[in-house]
C-alpha cells in the first residue's frame, strides 16, 4: 500500500479555546479520524505528565520522538525511523523521520514554527537549508506538514513556495483560531513523487473546543515509481542516501 491517512494537529498541551486542559477531546477529534500518522505540534505538559504515552496507548498508535524530547512528535501505525529532532531558531523547530509504504521510503517532516516575521524568516531558511531539505541525501518523496504560523502573506512564504508544491487543500482552509477559522497556518507540502488525493479539516464542536487550532487530514500517496532501499538495511539512522 503506498497510500496513507495523515493527520497534523497543533494539540497546544490539550488546552482549549475555553481554557480548559482535557486531553480526552484531543483524543476523540484524532480518534474520530482515523489517521495512519499523526503529526502533533505543542505537546508540552499535562498536568505535569507527558500527554505522548496516554495518546499513545488509548489510540492504538505507536509513539515516535527524538531521543532528547521537544514539542514535536509522531503517533504511527507504520514503524517510523531515522526520528531526529532539528533546531531551527528562535524558538523553531522540525522533527523528521522516514516512513516505508507499500515499499516506497518517504521523508517526514513536522514542523513548527514562529509568527514573529524575522523569527519565521530564518526558520524556513534553515528548513530549507543543507540540514533538510537542502540535503542531497533526502532523495525520496518528502511530506512536510505542521504549523507554519502565518497570518496572512508572511516572511519566507516565497521561498517555500520557491522549493515546495504547496498541498491540495479543503476550499474553505481556515485552521486557526479554531472558533473562528480564518486562517490556514496549519498545512502541508509536497517534494518529489507525492500527492495529496483528498484533505478535509475537522469543525465540529469538539474540535473548537479541544485546542486553539483545528485538525487537517489528508490522504497521501505516494506516485514514484522507484524502489527504495528497505529502511531495515540502512545503517546509521542520520540523512543516508536511498537510492532508486
Amino acid at each position: 500500500m503506498s497510500t496513507a491517512r495523515i493527520m497534523t494537529y497543533n494539540i497546544q498541551s490539550c488546552r482549549g479555546g475555553d481554557g480548559q486542559v482535557n486531553p480526552d477531546r484531543i483524543l476523540n477529534v484524532i480518534a474520530e479520524a482515523a489517521p495512519d500518522i499523526v503529526f502533533l505540534q505543542e505537546l508540552g505538559a499535562v498536568h505535569h505528565a507527558d500527554i505522548l504515552p496516554y495518546l499513545s496507548e488509548r489510540l492504538g498508535l505507536e509513539a515516535f520522538r527524538d531521543v532528547t524530547g521537544g514539542p514535536l512528535a509522531y503517533l504511527s501505525f507504520f514503524p517510523l525511523k531515522a526520528v531526529q529532532r532539528f533546531d531551527l531558531g528562535y524558538g523553531g523547530q522540525c522533527l523528521r523521520a522516514d516512513v516505508e509504504l507499500g515499499g516506497k521510503r518517504m521523508h517526514l517532516l513536522n514542523v513548527s514554527l514562529d509568527s514573529f516575521p524575522r523569527f519565521r524568516s530564518h526558520q524556513v531558511t534553515r528548513l530549507l537549508g543543507s540540514e533538510l531539505l537542502g540535503n542531497p541525501s533526502l532523495a525520496c518523496p518528502a511530506l512536510i506538514v505542521g504549523d507554519f504560523a502565518d497570518y496572512l502573506w508572511s516572511a519566507g512564504n516565497l521561498e517555500l513556495a520557491s522549493v515546495l508544491r504547496r498541498a491540495r487543500r479543503p476550499l474553505w482552509r481556515g485552521t486557526y483560531p479554531s472558533r473562528c477559522p480564518v486562517f490556514g497556518r496549519d498545512r502541508a507540502y509536497l517534494r518529489g513523487g507525492v500527492r495529496i488525493l483528498d484533505a478535509s479539516i475537522n469543525r465540529s464542536y469538539i474540535a473548537r473546543q479541544a485546542s486553539g487550532h483545528l485538525p487537517l487530514t489528508m490522504t497521501v500517496q505516494i506516485t514514484d515509481i522507484r524502489r527504495s532501499v528497505r529502511l531495515r538495511q540502512l545503517t546509521g539512522g542520520r540523512m543516508e542516501a536511498a537510492p532508486g
